[in-house]
């Protein structure tokens, strides 16, 4: 299966993009396809409706990879209790084409405790595009954040507990979805 991972921080070392190159690694020895989009290395114009973007190469091999995955994971920073700018601006570029009837994953990274009010908002806007939210979901929050500067999570950590519980039920869900879609072509 193919995933899309969005990686929605325009800060180097980002503690979000830093969680969703964990779950990138975690899916992909799980023997899935990642093609992880980390908006920092590749920026977005800022979206327009008016403008065409046919030439920006960013966002058309994003809009590509999402159109082209089974499932998605967006991973916020949480800045005043929102996503990223970076992150809806992503979004704003895709329509209910990249992400009809796929699950997706909302992931947070936050300052405080956890970053709930921006995963709510993931979720509003993946339901408007037609997609599928995942019921589960990945806050990390506060000294939660430092267990993601190692370059490996330790098995046992509780972290490493919580994100194989929540990508088991997102890929079940993602692979329960996909054998549907292939008995209906």
């Amino acid at each position: 299966m193919k995933i899309s991972i969005i990686a929605g921080s325009n800060r180097k070392g980002a503690s979000s993009t830093q969680v969703a190159k964990v779950l990138a690694r975690t899916i992909q020895e799980q023997g899935h396809e990642v093609i992880f989009i980390d908006l920092y290395e590749k920026t977005l114009p800022l979206y327009s409706p008016d403008l065409s973007y046919a030439n920006d190469t960013n966002v058309s091999d994003m809009k590509k990879a999402v159109l082209s995955s089974q499932a998605v994971v967006l991973a916020t920073p949480e800045y005043h209790g929102s996503v990223s700018g970076v992150l809806k601006n992503a979004l704003d570029f895709m329509n209910k084409d990249h992400f009809s009837m796929k699950p997706v994953l909302a992931v947070s990274s936050s300052g405080g405790d956890v970053g709930v009010s921006s995963l709510q908002q993931i979720q509003a806007i993946v339901r408007n595009l037609h997609g599928i939210n995942c019921p589960e979901w990945l806050s990390v929050g506060g000294a939660q954040r430092s267990v993601f500067e190692q370059p490996q999570l330790d098995p046992e950590h509780e972290m490493s507990k919580r994100i194989a519980r929540v990508l088991g039920t997102f890929l079940a869900l993602a692979d329960q979805l996909s054998s549907k879609s292939c008995a209906h072509s």
